[in-house]
């Protein structure tokens, strides 16, 4: 999938105390937080993000240990993954099959500590933050899976990037660039300056047809 993404937070992913079953649970992912710079910009989840997926009761959703496909854990189809939402954030609880015992004695002695998730954006937004750096919010989008895991995999935001050049109709290469040299805030200032000469020019258009004679205005 080459437009799935994938994202983590650093909420400890815990044993799940009371259940008859090995339970591991955290939140994959926590709303409205500011996330660390991701390349040039940074993200927040919007808090309705996930609501496409679950009124569609979280279809094909699985929980694999490090996003590997060798080492799945759970699934939505077969209850053996349950996810929700709440003010917070998406929380998931899987019990654990027997054969993942390491992955289970891994979170309950603290090795594994984070979750991640992997998604696909349907919609994004794309503002600046109140220090002027580049912020994307996701808006909506489809959950693929969830994952406890001990190394946060690299953030890969080619997805963001391309989804940035196509809101200022860029070329992705120049984007690409500004990326890497940490200037994406050039794209905004420039959007600022076209939308401050609009105005300029509505104001000076409307200045003079008020100073036309009655007779000459259309």
């Amino acid at each position: 999938m080459s437009d799935a993404e994938r994202r983590f937070t650093s909420v400890r992913v815990e044993v799940r105390a009371g259940s008859d079953k090995p339970t591991i649970g955290g939140y994959a992912a926590k709303f409205m937080r500011m996330s660390q710079n991701l390349g040039g910009f940074v993200e927040q989840i919007d808090r309705g993000f996930f609501n496409k997926s679950r009124g569609d009761g979280w279809p094909g959703v699985v929980a694999r240990y490090n996003h590997d496909d060798n080492m799945l854990l759970g699934t939505s189809g077969a209850g053996t993954l349950r996810l929700g939402v709440d003010e917070i954030g998406l929380g998931y609880d899987i019990d654990m099959p027997a054969s993942r015992g390491d992955v289970y004695e891994l979170v309950q002695r603290g090795d594994v500590r984070q979750s991640s998730f992997a998604f696909i954006a349907f919609e994004d937004d794309w503002t600046t933050t109140d220090q002027g750096f580049p912020l994307r919010t996701l808006i909506s989008g489809r959950l693929i899976d969830v994952a406890p895991v001990n190394t946060p995999a690299y953030e890969d935001t080619s997805v963001g990037l391309r989804s940035l050049a196509a809101k200022f109709e860029a070329p992705l290469e120049e984007v690409r660039k500004l990326a890497e040299a940490n200037e994406l805030i050039k794209f905004f200032k420039r959007s600022d300056a076209t939308s401050a000469d609009t105005r300029r020019s509505a104001q000076s258009a409307l200045a003079k047809a008020l100073a036309m004679d009655p007779d000459q205005r259309i």
